[in-house]
C-alpha cells in the first residue's frame, strides 16, 4: 500500500515538474527576463506543498480517502476561492443546472449565494415552497435540518435543499430585525417556474411580472403584451415591469426583454480576458408597446439579468426605475463542459450597461427610491367631515346631477395601497406621465 502511495505521489510530482519545466521554457524565451502576470510560472514550493499535503492525507487521515475525492475537492476549492459564483459541477449537478434554465426542477424554489460562510437568500421564486413559507431576500440560512452550513460549499448546500417532491426540510434562518434565529419547515416540490405573469391594473395600464429569466421568457413576454393590448382594446397608456426578487438567469432572455421596449441602441456589453467573452447586444427597430411609458420595479433581490434590463432601460431613458437598490451581480458565468461529463461554471466576464456602468458589487440605483413600508387602512371614526353638499340650502353646481362615484375603482385603489405600496406608486407615476403627455 505504501509503495502504491509513493508511486502516486511520485507520478504527481513528475507531472507537476513537467508542467513547471514547460512554463520555464516559455518564460526563458523572453528577451528582457521579466515575467508578466499572465505568464508567471507556478511556484515550485507551493506545488511541492500540495503534493506533501496530498500524501499526508492519504497516509494519516482517520479514514481512507480516495484519490478521486481528494482531487475533486481540490478542484472545488480552487474554483470556490475565486468568487461566489464559480463552481465545479459534477455530472448530476450539471444536469440540474440545465434543467433550471428551462423552468422545471425539483427543490424549494430559492436562489442563494454564499456570504461569510453562510447561505444568503438572493430571492425566493414566485409560487414555490420558499416563497409560500415566507422566506425573504437577505435571510441567512445557518442550518439545513440539523446540519450547520458553516464550512459547507454552496454546491453541497443546494444539493441538500433539493430532493424528492413531498419530502420535508427544516431551515434555520437569521433575519435582520428578528432577535433570534428561527426555523421554517418546507416541503419540497417540483418547481415549475412560469417566468411571466400579466394583468391589467385598470383600463389602459398593464402589469407584467418576470420572476426569472429562462430560455422562453422573451417569447412569453411577447404573448403577455399581446394579450394585455387585446384585453385593453388597444394600445396601453403605460406599463409596470416588475423585476423585484428576480434572481436573473439566461443572458439572452434579458436581451430579448430589453429589446421588446427599445427601437435602437446598445442593450448590454461584456468584457473579459478571452476573445469570445467580449460581446455587444443591440436593439432591433421595434417597440411592442409603441412608446408607452414604463416603470420598472426593482429591489435588493433583483440580480444579474434583472439588472441588465433595468440598466439598459434606464440608460436609454426608456423607463423610470423605481424601488430599492438592486443586488449588484454584474458578472457573467460560462458553463464549460469537461471530458468526464461534469462542467466548470467559471466567471469569464463583467457586463456593462449602455453608458459603461459596471453593476458588479454596486447595483442599479433607482431613479425614484421607495422605502420598504407597510400601509394600513385607518379605522372609521364617528367624526365625518362636513362638506358643502351637506349644508342646508346649498347651491347646486348648475350642471345637473353629479357624476356617480366609481366606488369599485376606489375600493381597488385602496386595496392596492395596502397590498403593494411599490406597485401603487408605480401606477400613480404612470397616470401622472399620461396626464402630462395629454
Amino acid at each position: 500500500m505504501l509503495k502504491k502511495r509513493a508511486i502516486f505521489i511520485l507520478s504527481l510530482g513528475i507531472m507537476l515538474g513537467v508542467f513547471m519545466g514547460t512554463c520555464g521554457s516559455v518564460l526563458a524565451e523572453r528577451d528582457n527576463g521579466e515575467v508578466s502576470a499572465d505568464g508567471e510560472a507556478l511556484p515550485y514550493e507551493d506545488l511541492r506543498t500540495f503534493t506533501e499535503i496530498f500524501g499526508r492525507i492519504k497516509r494519516d487521515y482517520v479514514e481512507p480517502v480516495s484519490d478521486k475525492k481528494l482531487l475533486e475537492d481540490a478542484i472545488r476549492g480552487m474554483l470556490s476561492g475565486l468568487d461566489p459564483h464559480s463552481a465545479y459541477l459534477v455530472a448530476e449537478e450539471y444536469q440540474e443546472l440545465k434543467e433550471g434554465t428551462t423552468g422545471q426542477f425539483g427543490g424549494l424554489g430559492i436562489e442563494v449565494t454564499m456570504e461569510n460562510g453562510f447561505i444568503k437568500v438572493v430571492s425566493p421564486i414566485d409560487d414555490t415552497p420558499a416563497q409560500k413559507a415566507g422566506i425573504k431576500t437577505g435571510d441567512l440560512i445557518i442550518k439545513l435540518d440539523d446540519k450547520p452550513v458553516k464550512g459547507m460549499s454552496l454546491t453541497d448546500a443546494v444539493k441538500m435543499m433539493r430532493g424528492e417532491p413531498g419530502s420535508k426540510i427544516v431551515l434555520t434562518l437569521v433575519r435582520e430585525g428578528v432577535d433570534a434565529p428561527f426555523k421554517l419547515t418546507l416541503t419540497r416540490d417540483i418547481i415549475k417556474v412560469k417566468s411571466v405573469k400579466s394583468r391589467l391594473l385598470e383600463k389602459g395600464y398593464g402589469y407584467v411580472r418576470i420572476s426569472s429569466f429562462q430560455s422562453g421568457t422573451g417569447d412569453s413576454l411577447k404573448e403577455a403584451l399581446a394579450a394585455l393590448k387585446k384585453e385593453n382594446g388597444g394600445t396601453l397608456k403605460g406599463l409596470v415591469l416588475d423585476l423585484r426578487n428576480n434572481p436573473g438567469g439566461v443572458l439572452n432572455a434579458a436581451v430579448e426583454v430589453s429589446d421588446a421596449f427599445l427601437k435602437s441602441g446598445l442593450i448590454v456589453y461584456t468584457e473579459g480576458r478571452i476573445e469570445n467573452s467580449e460581446m455587444r447586444f443591440n436593439a432591433a427597430p421595434d417597440d411592442l408597446i409603441d412608446g408607452a411609458p414604463i416603470v420598472v420595479l426593482i429591489n435588493g433581490g433583483s440580480a444579474s439579468a434583472s439588472e441588465i434590463v433595468a440598466g439598459a432601460l434606464q440608460d436609454q431613458k426608456r423607463a423610470v426605475i423605481m424601488g430599492e437598490k438592486s443586488f449588484g451581480k454584474g458578472s457573467v458565468q460560462t458553463i464549460l463542459p469537461t471530458s468526464n461529463g461534469a462542467a466548470v461554471k467559471l466567471t469569464t466576464a463583467r457586463y456593462y450597461t449602455p453608458s459603461g456602468r459596471s453593476i458588479q458589487a454596486e447595483g442599479i440605483e433607482p431613479d425614484i427610491v421607495l422605502a420598504r413600508v407597510k400601509l394600513e387602512t385607518l379605522d372609521k371614526t364617528d367624526f365625518i367631515p362636513v362638506k358643502e353638499s351637506d349644508l342646508s340650502h346649498h347651491l347646486q353646481n348648475g350642471k345637473g346631477a353629479a357624476n356617480g362615484k366609481k366606488e369599485g375603482a376606489d375600493k381597488d385603489k385602496e386595496s392596492l395601497d395596502v397590498e403593494d405600496y411599490f406597485l401603487h406608486e408605480a401606477l400613480n407615476l404612470l397616470k401622472g406621465i399620461s396626464i402630462i403627455k395629454k
